[in-house]
């Protein structure tokens, strides 16, 4: 079992980073240029909207061509706290999710239920612990 891992590397330039993971694929995170940043890149709240929005995609797909339901296409958007940070300090991720195809009602409202098994949806709203240590 492989465990998922990517690093993130400051440069001179302010704002950006250099991402990569341990199966070998690059990117760039950056700040808008309104926060300072050069804009090169998602920003860290849209890189977690696109890991939620992918994972939901891949998941239905798999689900429904195990079932081999007439999906012919798939649509994510997530999008972060869009009335305003909530007054009790959360964060909401509002996602909508656009399914085509000749799906049944009992179809697509299964295929809900398997968006929201997906694993990133189970982990943002479930219990994450993130352990941090100085390293050398």
């Amino acid at each position: 079992m492989s465990i998922d891992s990517v690093r993130a590397i400051g440069s001179n330039t302010p704002y950006a980073v250099a991402l990569s993971d341990d199966l070998g694929h690059t990117w760039t995170g950056d700040e808008p240029e309104s926060l300072g940043g050069g804009n090169t890149g998602p920003s860290p709240s849209r890189l977690i909207l696109s890991g939620l929005a992918s994972c939901t995609v891949v998941t239905v797909q798999m689900y429904a061509s195990r079932k081999q339901w007439p999906l012919s296409g798939i649509e994510v958007e997530v999008q972060w706290n869009p009335n305003g940070k909530p007054d009790d300090g959360a964060t909401e991720m509002r996602r909508r999710v656009t399914l085509r195809g000749d799906l049944s009602a009992e179809q697509r409202e299964r295929l809900l239920q398997i968006a929201n098994a997906c694993p990133m949806h189970k982990a943002l709203t479930g219990i994450i612990r993130v352990p941090t240590e100085l390293q050398d």
